[in-house]
């Protein structure tokens, strides 16, 4: 039976995406172009071999629009034969793009292709896309469909999950990231960017707040307040009548991080590594994708995982890794609860919050993540999952080999 094989995991350092972050000078095309050649270089393959580039990018306008895959692989000087796929999944494009590259290399119709994601949310504002998803009213009147950030606030509201409990995740996301970043757990994935005269401009995370304390985090106002009082909170109850109230918990301290950051990950059948000389570091095992009530947006993952298990064969107690994007506290929370697990055993190096969320790449980041840990620890398989708009949420299963 054919395998999809991941060869490599790759990604760019996660900065501050706002003009003063480290990034925000460099195109998005070019934090793309990165790891292709990276990957190139690693590996020393003909690149015209390379049957897809599949990237996922969540605002493909501007400087990420027109078909970005394509332009990002021409960027990194690769043969012109390689086509490329701009992917669109909301926070869940990168990771679809990993599931559709292992698709068609089980399917047997392609034998090597680059999935990933780019982000530029400095240069490139988040919702810059449009869509009526988000902007159109009377769409959201009449699908309940609300800012993530009110969807959050709702989320621990029906979990009654409190403030307190949100910022003392969110604590453990900083302190771990800090950590796994100073044993360099990072390291290998980690792919410097430099500028156009060698000199590198980022070489690792920059977003983590390494002086995060409990008491700063208590200090921090809830971000959506008013939003909700704007007339959110009002549409939402229309829903939930049963509620008196939203209570609103989530700040910047507990929510993820507005972050520029590129994704690529080597995915090949075995035939690719008998004609290229390429080693095996894992394959994917099972993945799918599935919707939630689209107001709950958050819900997601845990529908998403057990499907997944089911396609696979598997138990949770297969399971040695969990790791879902932190896109804000109530929904790691929230997903703890679905799959009963234990703080020790999901985002073991810190998440989103403490990271950043490159939004269209983070679900290819989760890759490389795991890929790395799971090898450090000697550990076998890692279930990586992603909520996103509309109620969707994703979910694939890796397996060291």
């Amino acid at each position: 039976m054919t395998q999809a094989f991941i060869f490599d995991a790759v990604r760019t350092p996660r900065t501050p995406g706002k003009k003063t972050g480290e990034l925000h000078e460099v195109k998005p095309i070019e934090l793309g172009a990165t790891l292709l050649r990276e990957l190139h270089s690693r590996h020393d393959f003909d690149t015209a071999y390379v049957d897809d580039v599949m990237m996922g990018c969540t605002g493909p306008i501007g400087e990420q629009g027109g078909d970005v895959a394509k332009t990002i692989a021409l960027h990194a000087g690769w043969d012109e034969r390689v086509p490329g796929v701009q992917m669109d999944r909301y926070c869940a494009s990168s990771l679809d793009a990993v599931n559709s590259a292992a698709q068609n290399i089980l399917s047997g119709w392609n034998n090597l292709i680059v999935a990933g994601g780019v982000e530029s949310m400095s240069r490139v504002p988040m919702a810059s896309a449009g869509g009526a998803i988000m902007g159109d009213p009377e769409f959201a009147m009449a699908h309940k469909s609300v800012p993530q950030g009110i969807a959050a606030d709702l989320v621990a509201t029906l979990s009654g999950h409190t403030r307190d409990d949100l910022d003392a995740y969110a604590l453990t996301s900083q302190e771990w990231a800090a950590r796994a970043q100073d044993n360099g757990y990072f390291d290998r994935s980690v792919v410097p960017v430099k500028d156009r005269n060698g000199m590198v401009i980022a070489d690792r995370d920059s977003f983590i707040k390494r002086d995060t304390s409990a008491e700063k985090l208590a200090a921090l106002k809830p971000s959506f307040v008013q939003m909700g009082a704007l007339g959110m909170d009002d549409h939402v109850l229309q829903k939930f009548p049963h509620l008196q109230a939203i209570t609103h918990v989530h700040t910047p301290g507990n929510s993820s991080g507005i972050v520029d950051g590129a994704s690529a990950v080597l995915i090949g059948s075995e035939q690719a590594a008998k004609d290229l000389g390429l080693t095996p570091r894992g394959r994917v095992v099972a993945g799918t994708v599935i919707a939630s009530d689209p107001t709950l947006m958050f819900h997601g993952p845990g529908p998403a995982s057990h499907k997944c298990l089911k396609i696979a064969g598997l138990k949770a107690s297969d399971i040695d890794l969990w790791e879902l994007n932190e896109a804000f506290a109530s929904a790691v929370l929230k997903y703890m609860e679905d799959m009963n697990l234990e703080r020790e055993q999901i985002n073991v190096n810190g998440g989103a919050i403490a990271l950043g969320h490159p939004l269209g790449a983070t679900g290819a980041v989760l890759v490389s993540t795991m890929l790395d840990e799971l090898e450090r620890r000697n550990l076998k398989r890692a279930m990586l999952t992603l909520c996103a708009a509309g109620g969707i949420g994703i979910a694939t299963i890796i397996e060291r080999v």
